[in-house]
């Protein structure tokens, strides 16, 4: 054989050989399986020449072919092959548990499990155990390596579980390893256009089934992003530390869970606690300090340009501007009023590195235990404000003697914030070589842990901006209450597209919201800003705005604009100081992603309920069934809606406010605009 086709017949054997096995699945032997309790979705799992797969059906139909699983260690034999089946077990979870807050009061944990003990059959004999949980609205598993000779201490390179999708199926995401993090607008595409993703990664089959792939109880591991593989197969790419390692394993023997969310109906996404169930029961025995509330502040007019966070004639963060807002907090019946630019640092090079910031002390301009005993006074607590420009170790420093202070002075609620770009944490290697690390990897995982936990200690509930994805961890640590990770209502006064699109928000609660409580800050009444930033605006109508309450879920929202401008709408304000943000009941009556949304819930210390429905940029009409209601009981509906000639784009102020009386067998119409929406509080008409 000539030399030339020699060379292409071993580059077409190696290519072979190192090609994804498209057809190597066909060889998994099915071993054991474990069904939903109404026998809805069912795991598989089984073995191909030792290597772990599992499989996953909806009603008998393939959503998930099989898939590979194993762990690629370093210096140590790969936990990938070779395994045989020591033992397996099988058993129900049947619970149902109270939630301190929540979108529901009470949780029903049903599920079916299964868990399979994998041993070597030859080299080191070391064991591996999987553990698979089938829930009627999804399936989740994760990996379990015990401490064992061999095993005390390791490296994950990386992690191999693969997800094989069934064909092409339409998605939504934002690309992972970006320099902005988590805030980008997201994409929408066939899943063979998408390459490497964060979660949540929401998708629709041409069958209308609705996907949604995250991960529950990221604990001391490192962020799960998603790598295409193949045509319509992912694997699962962890964001790895700086010297190219993924996982450093010591005491922490579990993974996270690998979470597949699934349902006929979009709005179910929204409901589903399968996340939430999949973490550990509550670790904060007293927890009569962790109320969900409302909250205004010294932020948005920062962000406007009409004030500053540095010292200067345009402070914001000044005594007498900080009483005038808790003044205001104290008259309307709000919780907490945020004060930014309070401490030393914002005149340094912040953007650039955090470690200017102290935490201890303020500036000149601003009171701070003055303006503390002075919310006491009035019936509302200040809220505290760290941001550390992702300058960790710094933070770390001065974090106990920071949360000791804010104790002191009885704040209850913290605002956190790690701006900064791609890789630029820092940290310190074992020979004092400068490193950096990403936003998402184990080192910051572990961190935002340790801040909750210690939070805790000092009664100070959380609100995380530019940090990790929510897995669920607010069951365990209910103090940890909402967050940022995604493009909020800031990128109205300047983000490059003149503003979020009107579809943003109809994005949102199908995916970030699904991993938790999103702080988007909304209840901006003044949509033109033409005095500060005349290039931004925001593309809602006012009726919208106001909807946002009810569609996008936090505990913690805020009443976002200048306070001064709420004068100007009085009766859109009313709402915003009237809606709940803790809720016995939530339920979803329309849903399209992308497209409109009306939720429905009950709050939680009231007999009244919210509606809050909203469109993208067509306006439409839907028609929303009052059965959620008590029946026998009549109802007022305080209704918040779109004027006859509204439209985000000529007439976003076109607002009516009406009061209607409704009953749970009827239905009432929503008209909404284009860019529009509408809000209802039902209250008892008795």
């Amino acid at each position: 054989m000539k030399r030339s086709g020699f060379m292409a017949v071993l580059a077409l054997v190696l290519l072979v050989r190192c090609a994804p096995a498209e057809n190597d699945t066909e060889r998994v032997m099915e071993k054991f399986s474990v069904s939903s309790p109404s026998s809805v979705n069912t795991v598989h799992f089984g073995l191909n020449d030792g290597q772990p797969h599992y499989r996953v059906t909806r009603f008998g139909q393939e959503v998930i072919g099989w898939s590979a699983l194993g762990l690629e260690l370093k210096d140590l034999p790969d936990l990938v092959n070779g395994f045989e089946v020591d033992a397996h077990e099988t058993f129900p979870v049947r619970e149902t548990w109270e939630q301190v807050w929540g979108q529901s009061r009470y949780v029903d944990n049903h599920c079916d499990v299964l868990k399979v003990f994998l041993r070597e059959k030859e080299a080191l004999g070391r064991q591996l155990i999987l553990e698979f949980r089938a829930f009627d609205d999804g399936v989740a598993f994760r990996y379990e390596y015990p401490e064992q000779p061999g095993l005390e201490t390791f490296r994950i390179m990386d992690e191999l579980t693969e997800f094989r999708l069934t064909g092409d199926h339409e998605s939504w995401y934002i690309d992972a390893y970006q320099w902005n993090r988590y805030e980008y607008y997201y994409q929408n595409s066939p899943v063979s256009q998408a390459d490497t993703v964060h979660t949540p990664f929401t998708m629709r089959t041409a069958d209308d089934l609705y996907l949604s792939f995250h991960q529950a109880a990221l604990i001391d591991y490192s962020t799960m992003t998603m790598e295409r593989t193949g045509d319509f197969t992912f694997k699962a790419n962890l964001v790895p530390w700086a010297e190219g390692d993924r996982v450093r394993v010591s005491e922490t023997r579990v993974t996270p869970w690998r979470t597949i969310l699934m349902s006929d109906f979009p709005g179910d996404l929204i409901t589903s606690k399968m996340i939430l169930n999949l973490n550990e029961p509550n670790k904060i025995e007293d927890t009569s300090w962790i109320k969900p509330g409302k909250y205004v502040g010294i932020w948005w007019g920062m962000h406007l340009d009409k004030y500053t966070w540095h010292p200067g004639d345009k402070l914001g963060a000044t005594t007498e501007r900080a009483k005038r807002y808790i003044d205001f907090a104290a008259e309307h019946g709000f919780d907490h009023v945020l004060v930014e630019g309070w401490n030393p640092g914002w005149d340094e090079a912040w953007y650039e590195s955090g470690v200017v910031f102290d935490f201890t002390r303020p500036v000149e301009e601003f009171d701070l235990e003055e303006v503390a005993a002075y919310a006491r006074e009035k019936g509302t607590r200040l809220m505290g404000h760290h941001e550390t420009s992702a300058s960790v170790l710094h933070y770390e420093a001065q974090v106990p003697e920071a949360f000791q202070l804010l104790e002191d002075l009885e704040v209850r609620a913290l605002k956190t914030g790690y701006v900064g770009h791609g890789t630029e944490i820092v940290r310190y290697g074992e020979d004092g070589e400068e490193l950096h690390e990403w936003h998402h990897g184990q080192f910051m995982v572990n961190h935002h842990l340790d801040v909750i936990k210690k939070a805790a200690e000092h009664k100070i509930m959380l609100n995380v901006h530019e940090g990790v994805m929510s897995t669920g961890l607010r069951r365990t640590y209910p103090n940890m209450m909402t967050s940022e990770v995604a493009k909020g209502q800031e990128y109205n006064a300047w983000g490059e597209a003149g503003g979020n699109p009107p579809e943003h928000t109809l994005l949102i609660p199908f995916l970030r919201n699904l991993a938790g409580p999103f702080d988007y800050t909304p209840g901006v009444v003044d949509l033109y800003f033409e005095e500060y930033r005349p290039d931004n605006r925001i593309k809602s109508t006012l009726a919208k705005e106001l909807a946002l309450y009810v569609t996008i879920y936090s505990p913690l929202h805020m009443a976002a604009d200048l306070v001064e401008n709420y004068d100007d709408h009085p009766e859109a304000f009313r709402f915003i100081r009237d809606v709940s943000v803790d809720w016995e009941e939530t339920r979803v009556l329309h849903a399209s992603i992308g497209n409109y949304l009306t939720v429905a819930r009950k709050d939680r210390h009231s007999e009244d309920w919210y509606l809050g429905s909203i469109t993208n940029e067509n306006g439409r009409v839907l028609k929303a069934s009052l059965g959620f209601l008590d029946p026998g009981r009549t109802y007022v509906a305080e209704i918040y809606r779109d004027g006859r000639d509204a439209g985000w784009e000529e007439a976003p102020y076109e607002f009516v406010r009406e009061e209607v009386t409704v009953t749970s067998d009827m239905a009432l119409p929503l008209r909404l605009a284009s860019g529009g929406g509408q809000a209802i509080r039902f209250r008892p008409a008795e």
